[in-house]
């Protein structure tokens, strides 16, 4: 199994995906892990080695989101590991209860390979980036962090993004240095909301 490239997903993929991430929810709540997934089962558009991350939300408020930049499991397999990961280990919320389940909205991007940036400064920075389009990552040293193009929706302003980017990095809003490492990715994203069919 080889690495993809962006390829779009069919709606009868994304509909599969949808399912085998609630699947996986339903296996934490009845038995305490996710769901067992053996990858060869699924259509070989759900087989490539791609990087996801599962985000549920309640009312409009999110419940847990779990990811991870580095592909390294089949695409239908990643859905099942960070969807149960999502709804039970997020550091920042419980675990998610069984009466929760059913008012659970979730939604899945999907991951382009990230791209490094070249840049001589943070305006070059700023200049090049696709506000609504990338995701970036920014690292120095130990400090690495992302955004999802999802959160231009919150952070419309390219100079405010990047600085928050960087908080969450651990790092001073206005941190600067020619060693920091930026690259960016796009994403395909598609949900459901409760008890969606």
């Amino acid at each position: 199994m080889s690495f993809a490239a962006s390829e779009v997903l069919s709606a009868e993929d994304q509909a599969v995906l949808l399912e085998v991430a609630r699947q996986s929810i339903t296996s934490g709540l009845e038995h305490g892990c996710a769901l067992s997934i053996d990858p060869n089962a699924y259509p070989a558009s759900l087989q490539p080695i791609r990087a996801t991350f599962v985000t549920l939300e309640i009312d409009n408020n999110l419940r847990g989101c779990i990811g991870a930049l580095d592909a390294r499991l089949p695409l239908v397999e990643d859905v099942a590991e960070h969807a149960y990961s999502a709804a039970f280990e997020d550091p920042r919320f419980p675990p998610l209860r069984k009466p929760e389940f059913a008012e659970l909205a979730l939604h899945i991007s999907v991951l382009s390979p990230p791209l490094p940036l070249s840049f001589e400064s943070e305006d070059d920075v700023l200049a090049q980036l696709r506000p609504g389009v990338d995701g970036l990552v920014l690292q120095i040293g130990a400090n690495r962090a992302t955004f999802l193009p999802s959160v231009w929706e919150h952070l419309p302003d390219p100079y405010i993004f990047l600085a928050q980017l960087k908080q969450k990095a651990g790092l001073p809003l206005d941190y600067w240095s020619a060693d920091l490492r930026i690259e960016r990715y796009t994403t395909e994203s598609f949900g459901n909301g409760p008890n969606a069919e």
